[in-house]
């Protein structure tokens, strides 16, 4: 029988370590995308999300487990959406487009700035050759962090309900084609549930998901190469 100390000693750390780091972008990730939703209805007018407890950043009010699954899966996925009653808005169709529309850019800032500081670890532990270890794994959860988050905000501009860009999209047609879309939200989130596991949109937004990257990238490590020297 293999004794407690040597299962013990068998466990596969580094594995769990980087699945931990994995969990915690998500949720982070997430929970940013989630919780501008419903701050930025709550600005328009709309206090649904406020009164439901939804503009908070513990991560267990936002957590649709399958879509986070799908995040550590396959690096794009979902959370529960925001309750938003667009009847608040002064002009609804627009005031639920800067409602979706938040979730996504708050993706691409929360990225940025993860690799504003990941830049800025790199270039601090340059300076002082530093090797720790607990560096190495902050620099890697900010590297995560950015990637999901880019994944994330990127797969919800998707114009297919519902999605955020679909409510996006949705401002710009006539109402009786808006208002149809709604009806069908749950049907789109099938498909898309479908087509993701399908493996059909992985090339594209792989391959937008690395432009957006490279460029946030870019502009995040150019003040500290110009430090640098």
């Amino acid at each position: 029988m293999v004794s407690f100390s040597d299962f013990f000693h068998h466990l596969d750390w580094q594995g769990m370590l980087w699945m931990l780091v994995q969990i915690l972008a998500v949720l982070l990730c997430l929970t940013v995308h989630e919780t501008c939703h419903g701050l930025a209805a709550y600005l328009l007018g709309d206090p649904t999300a406020k009164q439901m407890h939804r503009l908070s950043f513990n991560p267990l009010r936002h957590i649709d487990p399958f879509g986070a699954l799908m995040m550590l899966v396959a690096g794009f996925g979902w959370a529960k959406p925001v309750p938003v009653d667009m009847r608040y808005f002064k002009h609804p169709k627009s005031g639920m487009a800067l409602t979706a529309l938040a979730g996504p850019v708050s993706n691409f800032v929360l990225a940025y700035l993860a690799l504003c500081l990941r830049a800025l670890l790199i270039t601090v532990g340059y300076q002082v050759e530093a090797e720790s270890v607990l560096l190495i794994w902050v620099i890697d959860f900010l590297a995560t962090v950015a990637i999901l988050s880019v994944g994330l905000g990127l797969f919800n501009l998707i114009p297919v309900p519902p999605l955020d860009g679909s409510k996006v999209l949705g401002a710009l047609l006539p109402d009786r084609i808006y208002y149809t879309i709604l009806r069908y939200e749950r049907i789109g989130m099938l498909l898309l549930v479908v087509v993701l596991w399908s493996g059909a949109l992985d090339g594209g937004l792989v391959w937008a998901r690395d432009g957006v990257l490279d460029w946030l990238a870019r502009a995040a490590s150019a003040p500290f190469r110009m430090l640098l020297g």
